[in-house]
């Protein structure tokens, strides 16, 4: 997972961040605490802060968007290059065009119908939702559930890492919850390191399963567990 480069790409933005940060079409936004807005239809270069949500108004064009403490929102038809923040969900409508990497580790990340992203999306402890989406890498996570919901299409696989181990773990863990929705497509192998339950549409196709059973489903929605 690309999580350590994305540590890394945000403790960069941080120390380099300023405050005197300049708005205007075309133009890179800096910040160190406080959100930022890209206003519909405009166009802007790279987006970030420190402390602070960031939310990207319907058609706005936009460069790389990065927070650490905060969430990303996007209204409907906006592109972007890329977009991470640490601590924080992102939620992109419909019609995203995203052309790198959609990247949280604690938050969740849901894009909708229509979304294309071109590399990876991933998480650590967050859920993953894709609702008719092209996605030209693949899915990573370590604890976060994953829904390639109706007519999405991931060529890049899947792939729930195992936890570190690091500190001491109480009580029963949670075990991850994967579906592959109706009329959904996952061409790259499904790789599961630790325990899931997995639910796969009978209309779905996948590449290879290491690591778990499939369950199938015909219904609208999987079983709940």
């Amino acid at each position: 997972m690309k999580r350590s480069l994305l540590f890394v790409a945000l403790l960069a933005l941080s120390s380099v961040a300023s405050a005197a940060g300049h708005d205007g079409p075309g133009r890179d936004i800096d910040k160190v605490n406080g959100s930022i807005t890209a206003s519909a239809g405009e166009a802007y270069g790279d987006l970030s802060t420190v402390n602070g949500g960031i939310d990207l108004e319907r058609g706005a064009r936009v460069g790389d968007v990065e927070t650490v403490n905060g969430g990303i929102e996007a209204a409907g038809d906006v592109g972007a290059r890329s977009v991470s923040t640490v601590n924080g969900a992102i939620r992109f409508g419909k019609q995203a065009r995203i052309d790198g990497d959609v990247e949280t580790v604690n938050g969740g990340i849901f894009i909708d119908r229509g979304g294309n992203v071109r590399d990876d999306v991933s998480t650590v402890n967050g859920a993953i939702g894709l609702v008719d989406t092209d996605l030209g890498g693949g899915i990573e996570t370590v604890n976060g559930d994953v829904t390639v919901g109706v007519g999405s299409h991931v060529k890049g696989g899947i792939h729930v890492e195992k936890p570190s181990g690091n500190g001491m773990q109480w009580g029963k863990q949670r075990i991850p919850r994967i579906v592959i929705g109706p009329n959904a497509v996952v061409d790259g192998p499904l790789v599961f390191e630790r325990d899931v339950v997995l639910y796969v549409h009978n209309t779905a196709r996948t590449g290879s399963v290491r690591g778990a059973t499939p369950t199938s489903y015909s219904t609208a929605t999987p079983p709940q567990d």
